[in-house]
């Protein structure tokens, strides 16, 4: 099991250069949904792009990408439940919905949803579904239950983080993935309107 290097962003920020070892974006819209990808840039390959495009112009952004010539993952991860950079928290207290979206290593086309916001969770799980997309609500060891996960770190206190695994990051299916995540947001603001 992976250990991280930092415990916290402020040990990080003390070791490392932002803008040059890291990047962050924030982009606030106001939309009450934030995207979030904590582990983007070469932490866990192409959860920037997945999520920017969930984003599009509608949603809030947040990304922390890691540049570092090698060794990202290992240098500049820090554990969803322990990741307390602070525009990242200041987004997504001002959100109704957060969405993290992670990379898993596993060899499949499948997606794992956890978090507490499960109602969120399976209608992305149904959409999904109807684009030929594996997703797993339970049974997996990404429950994201934890309230200092930051996918739950939002004014209702609950969240949903997705997993996706290699190949959905940039293969045939990932336009499939944002297509289906997007849908499901949307739908979410409409029944809150």
């Amino acid at each position: 099991m992976h250990r991280d290097r930092h415990r916290s962003y402020a040990e990080l920020s003390s070791a490392h250069r932002e803008g040059i070892d890291y990047h962050v974006t924030v982009e606030r819209r106001g939309s009450g949904v934030a995207i979030v990808a904590p582990h983007g840039g070469r932490i866990e390959r192409g959860t920037s792009e997945v999520a920017r495009a969930i984003a599009g112009d509608d949603f809030d952004l947040y990304l922390f990408e890691g540049a570092l010539p090698a060794m990202n993952f290992e240098t500049l991860h820090i554990t969803s439940t322990r990741f307390d950079e602070p525009r990242a928290l200041a987004l997504i207290a001002d959100c109704d919905a957060v969405l993290a979206v992670h990379g898993v290593a596993d060899t499949g086309e499948r997606a794992l949803l956890g978090g507490r916001d499960r109602a969120l969770a399976c209608a992305l799980a149904d959409r999904l579904y109807a684009r030929g997309v594996l997703a797993q609500t339970s049974g997996h060891r990404y429950a994201g239950l934890d309230p200092r996960n930051l996918c739950n770190r939002g004014r209702q206190g609950r969240g949903v983080q997705i997993e996706l695994s290699d190949r959905l990051r940039g293969g045939r299916y990932e336009k499939a993935v944002i297509d289906a995540v997007r849908a499901a947001l949307h739908g979410r603001v409409m029944t809150r309107r």
